[in-house]
């Protein structure tokens, strides 16, 4: 049965749907209560339909009570693998038959029912000793007692199932049974549900509560592979409802449990065979080591000893009192875990170790630590467009579009169409001319007449190469220009990036980061004169090798010199001659930026009759310094790519033809991919032609977005856009009572630094008489005296808020492409550009920062990098570190060398080069934090697909390698780092961003050894230490047998410095890292036959649950009949 995004996840079209449905959800939660015998809190209005259901209810309130209520499917199967796995261990502390998951909970069967419990009927807020709530006028709020997770002896794994990795606690089995114990029995102050919590304390309602899942582990490619997902049960006692609400709202219900249509194994090809089982229980946190069975230190083992799995005075608490998870699991493919916290981000990582165990053990995907994002590069097209300008290398015709895409238009008699499902959406033909100082869109009709229409702002216009042309206006009150948007976008995938290494940030619009300011000159006259002379200088001779040094070079102005050989040639390069060089060094900054705006307005039809279009107004009688075009000022728009070492904001403008991608959010932590052959594939980009390719889909609904910038006001127009909204789930922002929203607009100057939606919201607020609270973007939770670093909302995914740019996105491909209307149009990811975090040298913390802006490793330095996977100080976490293999080895419940093993086969068939950017510092000197990682997705998709290819770029002197170096004595070891990018692949691609992209990344920033030699040193030490440190894990838990043999012998350089004595950079190792070697491999072979094997047993697994389904189904029919 398909469910709706209403009951899965609570998506509502409207705010008056959504307080509708809210109101069903009060009823709803009345009924169930009733059904289970407990006291509804007393309404204002009677609810007709717990009225008219009182007798229905004490019905199935009787039965209940006669027969109990029975598991469902999964409890079941939850319940039968913990009894044979705990077995003999589980006999003294569990009676015979007893139901070993949370019998009786609650079944919360759609999405909200939590968010109704969360809080009580008739209050605004709900406090405990764990946990603090509030509903607030944009939805709840909820603050845990903790605010945010750490990663320090929290994860603990029950012996007997599968090998445990080094860097988990093992815990006997015996301790696991006395925790599960513990864990099904909450005391008496876990149990309330918040929502009667102002009621008498004999009459309020101490349950448990449950949920189902069934998150995606393996995409959809369509025509190739059906999606494939797990099921997973989450319980929690009632004080902790609200962790289910949290959990639901990123991953969506799946419904009631009891039901067979929601019954996984039912679901023969769309179920992987896998079950979680998530217990919340903070109480765990009290129980002692020596109650629970573990032995004293005199007799432990010594990993017992090493883990604290031992005791030496009575009073010793499990874990010292500390929160954690426990994760019971083997080759059977059930998973059951206990988390003693509160904390939502436990919830949510909880997800990501579940699906990632059934990704391993399933095979053929994986789960990945990644964000990404479609960009589709756009540009300033000015005021005038026709496609014949561009010379643009395209043949799409109006008939074509008609014949493939006419049934998805309506058709006009002139040659035009609109779209049937978006009326603002217009096609035209290949001919049509825009002019936006006329305001219209004109073309030739095949009778030769010339057709009209008029150009509307709000509307998008496609070309039938799927090319999209729209009115824009960056900032309210400045010019109207016209953007263009390409047909085909890039699919920037980050994977294997670490805590603050800006997962979410790739993904972000870069029209927040960007400011504007005029056009300045100083003296018209006297710079109209030197922009003059530069025009017409003789470029010629600008070369060091002359290209072809018969051909004069064109002129500035010449129409067949494109804007971008313009910004080239007026910018310093290694190519040019120390002469013209100085030269260019000796142009003022402001002259350069005129001569590029006369070359971006400048028309052919104007000739040399140029000047008269720019002007300045006269200000008190002497001539202004704001350049106007026709008189209107002129603007520039720039970029912040850092910080200064005093904290000032390093800006840059970018160039004048220069628009911020369309971006369509792809990924933002939690991905499930898939790898698939080429030949396997149609409706692909015409131009790809790697020989297999990776789908990479999301598999959350809403985003735990934590909004740094967001706390400057105005800074992050997307936060407080959503802050303006209703149903919003916060946690760590302080609830702010409804009286300081009036103080806030009377505060005329900071209230107007917010954006029009937060404000609008404040002043809603200010008028309203409910409820008592609500949140703002500038005001985080107030933790030991000072704003949490850790500030959190639930993000609705931007495809489900913006369907009309995913729908224009999807036909911009498919015109370009030609497919059909039914023809799937399909995006794999194109690049891989993973994040970091670095840090310089801190009190008690060594330096990452020496890795450049971008660099490019080989598999073997990519996959050294990947095992350890170090990250710097990030707000998610309380510390720097490693996160280990591929950043989510802490939450890991199997070996990570089997994640390794998958993404190393994954990027060797798809052949796919490994680049990273850097987020917080470059060296010492420069922080950037996140802004680097916002332009790359500007860069990459305007790069063509040959110049992305790591070889070109080495070939065309773009990367440089970094190499091994003597430093006082010993040699450091630089070429882990790999390649990094040179000031020529700053001209060239952050040249197409920026107008003087030399300025962005001086010679420092690129050679970050140039900041701080003994800085540099001691990081990359500090790396080969980590990386040696994480590979010896492998050889004590005995992974290493596990490893293909290319990451075996790189786990031995790593941990031992030689592989049968040869080192990284010899020949024979580097040659285990191709494609050609692995397939020719019979340990790929056999991996292979393995895979087939699993697939049989899963569908010999599916026929026989759908067989006994039916069976049992035959024999209630019988009985029903009395036969």
């Amino acid at each position: 049965m398909t469910r709706s995004l209403q009951d899965t996840i609570g998506f509502h079209s409207s705010a008056s749907d959504a307080e509708a449905a809210r109101q069903r959800m009060h009823e709803l939660v009345n009924v169930k209560l009733a059904s289970r015998g407990f006291t509804v809190p007393p309404e204002k209005v009677d609810s007709p339909l717990l009225s008219l259901g009182r007798s229905l209810l004490a019905n199935f309130e009787e039965k209940l009570r006669l027969f109990g209520e029975p598991l469902c499917p999964a409890d079941q199967a939850i319940s039968a693998f913990l009894a044979a796995y705990l077995g003999e261990d589980a006999k003294d502390i569990f009676q015979e038959g007893e139901p070993l998951v949370p019998s009786g909970a609650l079944a919360l069967e759609r999405h909200g029912l939590a968010r109704e419990l969360s809080l009580p009927a008739d209050a605004d807020v709900v406090k405990s000793a764990i946990l603090s709530s509030y509903r607030v006028f944009q939805g709840v709020c909820h603050n845990p007692a903790k605010d945010r997770r750490t990663t320090e002896g929290v994860f603990h794994i029950v012996e007997g199932g599968l090998p445990i990795p080094a860097d988990k606690k093992a815990v006997p089995r015996v301790a696991f049974a006395h925790l599960l114990k513990a864990a099904l029995n909450p005391p008496a102050d876990l149990l309330p549900l918040p929502y009667t919590a102002t009621l008498p304390d004999a009459e309020q309602a101490r349950t448990f509560v449950s949920l189902l899942l069934r998150p995606s582990v393996c995409p959809e490619v369509a025509g190739v592979i059906r999606q494939q997902t797990m099921e997973i049960r989450f319980f929690a006692p009632g004080v902790l409802v609200s962790n289910l609400d949290f959990v639901e709202s990123i991953f969506g219900n799946a419904g009631d449990p009891f039901l067979p249509e929601n019954d996984a194994r039912l679901d023969a090809g769309g179920w992987t065979g896998h079950t979680g089982c998530v217990i919340l229980a903070p109480q765990l946190i009290t129980l002692k080591k020596k109650d629970i069975g573990l032995p004293h230190i005199s007799i432990a083992t010594p990993r017992q000893v090493r883990d604290g799995m031992c005791w030496e005075k009575d009073d010793e608490l499990y874990n010292d009192g500390g929160a954690f998870k426990i994760a019971c699991r083997d080759e059977r493919g059930v998973c059951v875990t206990l988390i003693a916290d509160s904390y939502y981000g436990y919830c949510k990582k909880e997800v990501k170790t579940q699906i990632s165990y059934a990704a391993n053990l399933l095979g053929q995907c994986e789960e990945e630590h990644s964000g990404g994002a479609l960009a589709f590069p756009s540009f300033d097209l000015g005021e005038d467009f026709s496609l014949s300008q561009f010379g643009a290398d395209v043949d799409h015709t109006w008939a074509e579009t008609v014949k493939l895409h006419g049934d998805r238009m309506n058709l006009h008699a002139d040659g035009y169409g609109t779209d049937k499902l978006w009326p603002d959406i217009i096609y035209l033909p290949e001919n049509a001319e825009i002019s936006l100082r006329h305001q219209r869109i004109t073309w030739k009709k095949l009778d030769g007449n010339q057709a009209t229409l008029k150009l509307l702002a709000g509307h998008t216009h496609i070309l039938p190469s799927g090319y999209k042309i729209a009115m824009s206006q960056s900032v309210k009150g400045q010019r109207w220009r016209l953007v263009g948007t390409q047909a085909e976008g890039t699919f920037c995938h980050k994977p294997c990036t670490v805590s603050g290494g800006g997962k979410s940030e790739i993904s972000k619009s870069l029209s927040d980061a960007m400011l504007t300011g005029p056009v300045i000159v100083r003296n018209l006259v006297e710079d109209m004169a030197a922009a003059k002379a530069v025009m017409t200088h003789d470029f010629s001779n600008r070369f060091r090798n002359p290209r072809e040094p018969r051909l004069p070079s064109r002129p500035v102005l010449d129409p067949s010199r494109s804007f971008g050989s313009v910004v080239r040639m007026l910018t310093p390069s290694e190519h040019f001659t120390d002469e013209y060089n100085h030269w260019l060094k000796s142009i003022p900054r402001w002259v350069r930026d005129l001569v590029l705006v006369i070359k971006r307005r400048w028309k052919a039809a104007w000739g040399e009759d140029w000047e008269k279009r720019f002007t300045v107004d006269i200000i008190d009688g002497q001539p202004g310094i704001e350049l106007k075009y026709r008189n209107q000022k002129l603007v520039t728009r720039y970029l912040r790519v850092g910080f200064t070492e005093s904290g000032l904001w390093r800006t840059f403008g970018v160039r004048k033809d220069f628009a911020p991608a369309a971006k369509l959010q792809r990924e933002d932590d939690i991905t499930a991919s898939v790898v698939v052959a080429v030949e396997t594939l149609t409706g692909l980009h015409p131009q790809l032609s790697e020989p297999a390719y990776k789908f990479s889909v999301n598999c959350e609904y809403r985003l735990f977005q934590r909004p740094d910038d967001a706390i400057v006001r105005g800074y992050d127009k997307g936060a407080e856009a959503d802050f303006s909204r209703p149903g919003c789930f916060f946690s760590n922002y302080e609830p702010l009572p409804r009286a300081e929203a009036k103080e806030m607009t009377e505060d005329a100057i900071r209230f107007g630094q917010f954006t029009p939606p937060m404000q609008h919201l404040i002043h809603k607020v200010a008028a309203s008489d409910k409820p008592d609270y609500f949140v703002c973007t500038a005001n985080p939770r107030i933790v030991d005296g000072k704003p949490t670093k850790n500030p959190r909302y639930l993000q609705n995914r931007p495809d489900l808020d913006h369907p009309r740019d995913e729908y224009l996105a999807e036909t911009g491909a498919r015109l370009y492409r030609r497919l059909g209307g039914k023809k799937p149009v399909l995006n794999p990811v194109h690049a891989v550009l993973v994040g970091r975090r670095n840090n310089p040298a801190e009190p008690g913390i060594r330096p990452l920062a020496v890795y450049g802006p971008i660099h490019y490793q080989e598999l073997p330095e990519l996959f050294m990098d990947f095992t350890a996977s170090l990250t710097g100080k990030s707000p998610s976490t309380t510390g720097a570190g490693s996160e280990g293999a591929l950043t989510k080895g802490p939450f890991n419940c199997l070996l990570p060398i089997h994640d390794l093993n998958n993404a190393l086969i994954s990027a060797l068939l798809t052949q796919a080069g490994g680049f990273s950017s850097a987020a917080g510092h470059v060296g010492k000197k420069y922080r950037v934090e996140h802004d680097i990682s916002l332009t790359i997705p500007e860069v990459w998709s305007r790069m063509y697909l040959n110049e992305r290819k790591p070889e070109w770029l080495i070939a065309n002197g773009c990367l440089e390698q970094v190499k091994d170096f003597e430093y006082q004595g010993r040699t450091i070891p630089g070429s882990r780092l790999g390649w990094r990018i040179t000031a020529e692949f700053v001209q060239s691609f952050f040249g197409r961003v920026f107008s003087d992209p030399a300025s962005v990344f001086p010679p420092d920033m690129l050679q970050p050894e140039l900041q701080s030699m003994e800085e540099y040193v001691d990081g990359i030490e500090h790396i080969v230490e980590a990386q040696q440190k994480a590979a010896k894990m492998y050889f004590e838990d005995g992974a290493v047998d596990l490893a293909i043999p290319p990451l075996k012998a790189m786990l031995e350089i790593m941990a031992h410095g030689t592989w049968k004595g040869k080192t990284a950079q010899d020949p024979e190792f580097r040659a285990l890292f191709t494609r050609e070697s692995m397939l020719a491999r019979d340990w790929y072979t056999d991996r292979l036959n393995a895979r087939g094997l699993l697939e049989r047993r899963l569908w010999t697994r599916h026929i026989d649950d759908l067989r006994s389904f039916l069976t049992r189904r035959a024999r209630l029919q019988s009985a029903e009949r009395g036969g």
